[in-house]
């Protein structure tokens, strides 16, 4: 999706356009979340009209709110940037659903905060921080650059280890971890190779054809 809209010439919008298209973005994610029946944004797996509206709508928000951040953040100099980013984002992935069952909105009102707001937060945090060392800055930039192949292909490993748990009942820390290592250093390995042999590739062709 991020790179049909880039291949559409979205990146060449004044300021102003884009930031309307965030607002409306924005609104589309939290309607979504809040009144859709999971509380959620959960879904966006398959070719159906449900299932593409959840894709696309989570999708957009952060193309265009990423898009518009680059241009109009202005990245100071932090302290311990990397502790905060940490922090925050521990913080929002350890907090369990909330509402219950009766109340999914409450749960797609929690998303939609951090999405919206939180997660762009987390971003300008990142891009603050104080690289000290060029092998700091190497890592960084190793860490970016697979970032998004990473979001791209982890989750079909993430199925194959689900899986394995699922079908060995009773299993303990100490036998899934291994599958876990391997799992995550797969999906890292996999992540490189989409940005070498595909997502830079691309990306370079978009450039060459579209200027």
């Amino acid at each position: 999706m991020a790179n049909i809209l880039y291949a559409l010439g979205l990146r060449k919008l004044s300021n102003k356009a884009l930031g309307v298209l965030v607002f409306i973005a924005a609104i589309a994610l939290a309607h979504l979340a809040i009144f859709g029946a999971a509380g959620d944004l959960s879904g966006g797996w398959t070719f159906n009209p449900e299932q593409l509206r959840i894709g696309i709508t989570r999708t957009i928000y952060p193309f265009f709110a990423g898009l518009l951040l680059s241009r109009v953040a202005k990245p100071t100099r932090i302290k311990h940037a990397f502790l905060l980013c940490s922090v925050l984002v521990a913080v929002l992935l350890f907090m369990p659903r909330i509402g219950g069952a009766e109340h999914v909105w409450m749960n797609g009102v929690y998303e939609s905060i951090c999405i919206i707001l939180i997660f762009p937060l987390i971003v300008y945090l990142g891009a603050s921080g104080v690289i000290h060392t060029e092998r700091e800055s190497r890592i960084c930039k190793f860490l970016g650059d697979i970032s998004y192949p990473l979001y791209m292909v982890h989750y079909s490993l993430l199925y194959f280890y689900v899986a394995w748990v699922s079908n060995h009942k009773g299993i303990t820390i100490s036998d899934a971890w291994p599958y876990a290592l391997l799992s995550l250093v797969g999906s890292i390995a996999l992540a490189y190779v989409s940005l070498k042999w595909y997502d830079e590739p691309v990306r370079k062709w978009l450039r060459q054809k579209l200027g």
